[in-house]
């Protein structure tokens, strides 16, 4: 049964989300960064620094992770409606749009924010294969299981 487009995001987006927050606080953990300084980090990239000294600057990090993770499955669905390959082949797809999605979010969008950082290869690394197994990949299997 095929499943309306903002169901299939809604639960593409949710499920991505959660499984990328748990990769980058594991990964996080592994090096001594607590899942609050994590949220932190992310809702400095829109309020600047005081991110690390208000408590609720966390919350605006997750809704931050969320919203951008219902942006990316809003643009893999729609995008399914339209290129059938997407649907055909889950995995390859997935997995470049995770890649994609990594690239775009480093050279493009974070740049652009007022998080700053040194560029770190393993950093870099890391964040990509997280986000071609823990973001486009479950977006692109969902997106094929309902469509």
């Amino acid at each position: 049964m095929r499943h309306p487009a903002v169901e299939i995001l809604f639960l593409a987006g949710a499920i991505a989300g959660c499984i990328d927050l748990a990769a980058a606080t594991t990964f996080s953990a592994l090096r001594r960064i607590l899942p609050k300084r994590l949220l932190q980090a992310i809702a400095s990239a829109l309020i600047g620094s005081k991110a690390f000294e208000r408590r609720w600057a966390a919350a605006v990090g997750l809704g931050i992770h969320f919203a951008i993770a219902f942006t990316v499955a809003t643009i893999y669905v729609s995008a399914s409606r339209y290129l059938p390959v997407l649907v055909a082949y889950p995995v390859a797809s997935g997995l470049l749009y995770g890649v994609g999605v990594h690239l775009v979010m480093t050279f493009i969008v974070l740049p652009l924010t007022s998080l700053k950082r040194p560029f770190s290869m393993v950093f870099f690394v890391v964040q990509l294969v997280i986000h071609a197994v823990c973001v486009g990949l479950p977006i692109a299997l969902v997106t094929r299981r309902f469509s």
